[in-house]
């Protein structure tokens, strides 16, 4: 088990990783919309979209990974209304075949964040 951190990313809220590497798979642990150099969220759901992007980008690069290499995502929405907007967001990132996803509202998110991706990818 390796641990990937960068700190391009966001540090661990929590006992948890960034990410772990684990026979060639990368699970990394769900990315909220802040900013890594100053910890606060963005100001606005697309903001925290695209920032949970750069976030996920940067631990998949420190991988030596990319979002190509993406198999699974799991996706929390505060609030499910805000689903278009974010896959309009999301569809910047992947190129067909997509990886395998989740989207599901959820109650509430650490730091009040309105977005929470998570994700799995695969050397290829």
């Amino acid at each position: 088990m390796h641990p990937i951190a960068t700190a391009s990313a966001p540090k661990a809220i929590g006992p948890y990783s960034q990410a772990i590497l684990q026979n060639g798979m990368l699970f990394v642990s769900g990315q909220l919309g802040l900013n890594p150099a100053t910890g606060e969220l963005a100001p606005t759901f697309e903001a925290q979209t695209e920032q949970v992007f750069a976030n996920l980008e940067a631990i998949l690069k420190q991988a030596g990974m990319g979002f190509q290499n993406v198999v699974k995502v799991s996706v929390f929405l505060q609030d499910l209304s805000q689903f278009a907007s974010m896959n309009a967001i999301y569809a910047r990132f992947f190129k067909e075949p997509y990886p395998a996803r989740e989207a599901v509202q959820v109650a509430r998110l650490p730091k009040d964040g309105l977005i929470e991706i998570s994700l799995v990818a695969v050397n290829l």
